[in-house]
């Protein structure tokens, strides 16, 4: 089968003239280009020039030939550039896949941010709180909360999410403010109630795992009410911070009992290991790290 080469020597005599003037054309030797030729017509199985003393020229043809082949050869030769520049520069299509709660709220903003400084990247974001398969679903990174299962799949820890207690001012004002996990007791606290153990709050006290188990008046399977109801003084809530980081920054709620702070849950990008990066997942990868390190989650 010919060689992309061979197509290249063609197009060369065609437009030179000569077997020697393309080869100088080609900056390569004479019998390579001779041999190419060769090659190109033995699998075509026409002659593709008409030799005389003075060069050569396409027969009918070979003139045929070349008026097809050469723009498709230019379309690979651009294609090749095309796929060396992704590796080398951020381009082309980016698919992502986050959790459901953290791509609209802080994902996109740093997307969008990404974009701005690499235009020719397009992102297709898909959120789902499943471990989707990257291969099966083509795409190119996951990012995942959490501790990570076994899996082939190259990972990078980007950062933690630290979880805290939070509450209105209103409510301090009213209830006042706790001082250590125990206090919780005597507080009314927004329970989640699909948690598979409602009202289990986690904790480190003295460098040790502490758990502590809190109720309250108000109760609710979705996150958004839990938040809505603490904004408006129903209570105590406990979240990761980064759902709550503008109601924190806003003053619409405070956080509390900081000293007693859970670890935090680690945040990870993954991407499939298949030799050399693209530079479209290299630099999100690298944006993304530094973005969680300033935004303080």
């Amino acid at each position: 089968m010919s060689r992309i080469e061979d197509f290249e020597a063609f197009i060369a005599i065609v437009e030179n003239g000569s077997l020697t003037a393309a080869a100088a054309s080609l900056q390569r030797s004479l019998q390579s280009v001779s041999r190419s030729l060769a090659a190109l017509e033995e699998d075509v199985g026409i002659e593709l020039l008409q030799r005389t003393t003075r060069g050569s020229s396409a027969s009918e043809a070979g003139l045929d030939f070349y008026e097809r082949v050469k723009p498709a050869i230019a379309g690979l030769n651009e294609a090749k550039l095309a796929a060396a520049r992704g590796i080398a520069e951020p381009a082309g299509e980016l698919r992502i896949t986050a959790p459901v709660l953290f791509g609209p709220s802080y994902l996109v903003p740093i997307l969008a941010d990404f974009m701005s400084q690499h235009p020719q990247v397009r992102v297709d974001l898909d959120l789902s709180d499943a471990f989707v398969d990257l291969a099966a679903n083509k795409l190119d990174v996951a990012i995942r909360i959490g501790d990570l299962p076994d899996s082939s799949l190259r990972a990078r820890r980007l950062g933690a999410l630290r979880r805290v207690v939070f509450a209105a001012p209103s409510y301090l004002e009213r209830h006042g403010i706790p001082q250590h996990p125990s206090d919780l007791a005597r507080h009314s606290c927004v329970v989640r109630t699909v948690d598979s153990r409602p009202g289990l709050w986690r904790f480190n006290v003295d460098g040790k795992p502490h758990s502590v188990v809190v109720q309250g008046a108000f109760r609710s399977n979705t996150m958004s009410a839990i938040y809505a109801a603490v904004t408006h003084g129903l209570g105590l809530g406990y979240s990761p911070l980064w759902p709550i980081k503008e109601l924190v920054d806003t003053g619409k709620v405070r956080i509390v009992l900081e000293a007693f702070e859970p670890t935090p849950v680690p945040i990870h990008g993954l991407w499939q290991d298949s030799g050399s990066v693209p530079a479209k997942i290299r630099s999100f990868i690298d944006f993304l790290a530094s973005r969680l390190r300033l935004g303080g989650l």
